[in-house]
């Protein structure tokens, strides 16, 4: 069995570092530069954890040789996390504070010597890896619904679904182990469910047909939508052409954006269409990678018209984000600071004294 685990190991860490390999050159890559650096310090925790979690380091090393690996394996959870909002949350970045919550959960792993016959850290222990399992399932259900790209939507599953089973996978035995540490049997079930996720996950990113983070075309999102929509490619579906040409009727004549509360299913029902196919059309005709955004989009372009018009400058700024849209101020206040970087009265005051 010692020869199984070891040869186990060694096509892990093996397989994470062709991972790397294939992430590296897309390190300042322009729109997932995030996803790749979270990618490759994911690959490099993993490796660390392959090998201190190995059964000959945890028998025959002391604590404190340990313990440094004992960090970056804790810490794994934390960039498990990250890695998860970064693929799946459009317009993530990273910033100092998820830098220091790492620091701070791989500095408690590292003073596992510390408090290693102390029960209450041995829970925090194990409750940390959960917690961010947990978060990164969240991440992945959360924007589910208005996710309109078709290869990150099939990556779900994979990466951040088995990501997250993994790590509860994990806990679970070592729990079941006693002492914290993993039998023999727990050990090769442990480096196998990671190698076999390891490897799906490989697959995706060095065959070449299969590059689903960088891949994908980007076209430049439309503000608005046009009466007449952009072509698509020459062997687009016939279907989606008219999809394309209601929905611009829809948006453009009937202000179809501005219904309060308005949903992908329920526009796909108005329209008459599949959710998939509306999905392909919003995300490959007119460049959105989330529902969300391209309504909002459309609602915001509207309210900077008004705005800035002089015949409405005794009009409330409430009642212009009703109009178009909104449910309330707060939230159009937050999506139209995101936008401009000016507040809607600010916007309105520069506009008019600009015109």
């Amino acid at each position: 069995m010692a020869l199984i685990d070891a040869g186990l190991r060694g096509a892990l860490i093996a397989l994470l570092a062709l991972v790397i390999a294939a992430l590296w050159p897309q390190w300042r890559h322009a729109r997932h530069a995030e996803v790749v650096r979270l990618g490759v310090a994911l690959c490099l925790s993993l490796i660390v954890q392959t090998v201190s979690s190995s059964t000959w380091v945890e028998r025959e090393l002391a604590c404190a040789p340990q313990a440094p690996a004992v960090g970056v394996s804790l810490g794994t959870s934390v960039v498990f996390w990250l890695f998860a909002r970064a693929v799946f949350q459009d317009g993530f970045r990273l910033r100092a504070w998820h830098a220091a919550l790492w620091a701070a959960v791989a500095l408690y792993g590292a003073s596992v010597c510390l408090w290693q016959a102390w029960w209450p850290g041995w829970v925090l222990m194990r409750a940390i890896p959960v917690t961010f399992a947990l978060l990164g399932l969240a991440a992945v259900v959360g924007p589910w619904r208005v996710d309109l790209v078709e290869a990150r939507r099939r990556l779900r599953g994979l990466v951040v679904g088995g990501g997250a089973g993994y790590a509860l996978a994990l806990v679970a035995l070592r729990t079941g182990s006693g002492g914290g540490g993993l039998s023999d049997t727990a050990a090769l079930v442990d480096v196998s469910l990671l190698l076999v996720l390891t490897a799906l996950i490989a697959r995706r990113l060095l065959v070449p047909r299969a590059q689903t983070l960088w891949g994908e075309p980007a076209p430049e999102p439309i503000a608005a939508s046009p009466a007449v929509p952009p072509p698509g490619p020459p062997d687009a579906d016939p279907q989606d052409a008219r999809v394309a040409l209601a929905l611009a009727t829809l948006m453009t004549e009937s202000r179809g954006y501005a219904q309060e509360g308005l949903s992908l299913a329920g526009l796909a029902e108005q329209l008459g269409t599949p959710e998939y196919r509306l999905r392909r059309v919003i995300n490959q005709r007119l460049g959105h990678r989330n529902f969300n955004a391209y309504i909002n989009g459309l609602r915001l372009a509207e309210a900077k018209r008004r705005l800035a018009d002089p015949a409405q400058r005794q009009l409330p700024v409430l009642s212009i984000a009703l109009d178009v849209g909104f449910g309330s101020i707060g939230p159009f206040n937050r999506a139209f600071k995101a936008d401009t970087g000016l507040t809607p009265t600010e916007f309105r005051q520069q506009a008019l004294a600009e015109s």
